[in-house]
């Protein structure tokens, strides 16, 4: 039996002399994101390295039956702390953590163990959480911090949705990617202001989409193409081998729906918990609180597109929540849990009848959500096409694409 490796406390003398190193999983989220810590006396560092080698170095510091988003990320972390550019006595690492079942719950092990294997048992490890599984003195969130964050989730969100519906129409190759680097650096720069009003935010989103709707495009008439799965392994380019970007390259539209819809997820399931499981009133209620405090900022953002575009808006999470009935409970949350059945059938109702459910290899939540709910959404919703791919370590790129071609061939004999 392996020995415990012990806990290294962020200090706050820490926090004025460390670098802390953030893992990759939505580029534009991220940075706004880590533009609030920089703002708030933490240095900060995206992490962007990719490639083989990510994937290698998790393999020799991490079994290869792990969880795959923890190996990519474990391997990200260590492949940056191995390449020289940081001064390994300097450095923090980050990591968030919704402290529910799966790999949720034990990064914090998993890293740690692995940074001792690889001779970096002295770095601190912090967890970004809400569950109070560990807390830093050095490491604190402000009510100021987390409604800026909240603002950025929905921006970040804005821009993906815009950037998927426009990039595969544009005139000019790259302009829409060109928009969203230089409106994430805007976003960044607002998110470094000490108070934010709210009408600011409601006036950007207004700003980002005439900008994008500026973009010259082509018809929308291409094979629209749904991702759904793992949140990482969904979200990351480094999870899910530039999916998005292969569809694109396809002759495909991407549509993915947002991160605020993974955080609704959660606080909603601290009510649902109350209902079924008898868990504490008190934060059942602050649950039901920041639930209708995030859906109202949703449902605002979705008004705005509504009013100032042509551009489709995401679904409003408390009808999407609703779309589960008759497929699986509410009850059912380890991992993605129930949002990924009810991801896929909001898709099939915005239209989107083809669907990739990406999924780490052996994730069981995955394979009862995702695969398990394949049979019943097709007998209900005939002419749906939903194709599951694995990720993992052995998995090779080109049969991963050779079976999302096959899935996109199918598709275009029915347009």
């Amino acid at each position: 039996m392996s020995a415990r490796v012990e806990r290294i406390i962020f200090t706050e003398e820490m926090k004025r002399e460390y670098t802390i190193l953030i893992p990759t999983m939505l580029p534009m989220h991220f940075k706004i994101i880590q533009s609030i810590f920089n703002h708030n006396g933490y240095k900060t560092v995206l992490l962007e390295n990719m490639g083989d080698e990510v994937k290698q170095c998790g393999l020799r510091y991490v079994h290869n039956d792990t969880c795959y988003p923890a190996l990519l990320v474990i391997g990200q972390f260590i492949d940056a702390l191995n390449s020289g550019a940081y001064d390994p006595h300097k450095v923090a690492l980050l990591i968030t953590q919704t402290g529910g079942g799966c790999r949720a719950s034990n990064y914090l092990s998993l890293l740690r163990k692995a940074l001792a294997k690889a001779g970096y048992d002295y770095i601190p490890v912090l967890s970004l959480n809400f569950s109070g599984l560990e807390k830093n003195p050095g490491f604190k969130l402000t009510i100021p911090m987390l409604i800026k964050a909240v603002h950025g989730v929905l921006l970040g969100d804005l821009m993906m949705l815009l950037h998927n519906q426009v990039r595969s129409y544009e005139k000019v190759p790259g302009t829409s990617q060109a928009l969203c680097d230089r409106w994430t650096e805007k976003l960044a720069d607002l998110m470094a202001k000490k108070r934010i009003p709210y009408k600011t935010i409601k006036k950007t989103y207004v700003e980002i989409l005439k900008d994008f709707d500026a973009i010259e495009r082509g018809p929308r008439n291409k094979v629209r193409v749904g991702i759904v799965g793992e949140i990482f392994v969904k979200f990351s380019p480094l999870g899910n081998n530039h999916l998005e970007d292969f569809l694109v390259s396809e002759n495909a539209e991407v549509v993915l729906p947002g991160l605020m819809d993974f955080l609704l997820y959660c606080v909603y399931n601290g009510i649902v918990d109350h209902k079924l499981y008898g868990t504490g009133k008190l934060y059942a209620t602050a649950c039901r609180i920041l639930d209708k405090y995030l859906l109202n900022k949703q449902k605002d953002l979705i008004r705005i597109i509504e009013k100032n575009s042509s551009f489709s808006p995401m679904t409003p999470f408390d009808h999407t929540r609703t779309l589960t009935k008759g497929y699986i409970g509410l009850g059912a949350k380890k991992g993605e849990g129930w949002l990924l059945t009810a991801e896929m059938l909001e898709l099939i109702e915005q239209g989107v009848h083809n669907i990739v459910c990406t999924q780490p290899f052996g994730c069981l939540p995955n394979h009862i959500m995702g695969k398990g709910m394949m049979k019943p959404i097709k007998e209900n919703h005939p002419g749906v096409n939903i194709v599951a791919i694995d990720y993992d370590p052995g998995a090779t790129k080109i049969n991963q694409e050779n079976r999302i071609k096959l899935m996109l061939a199918n598709a275009n004999r029915e347009v």
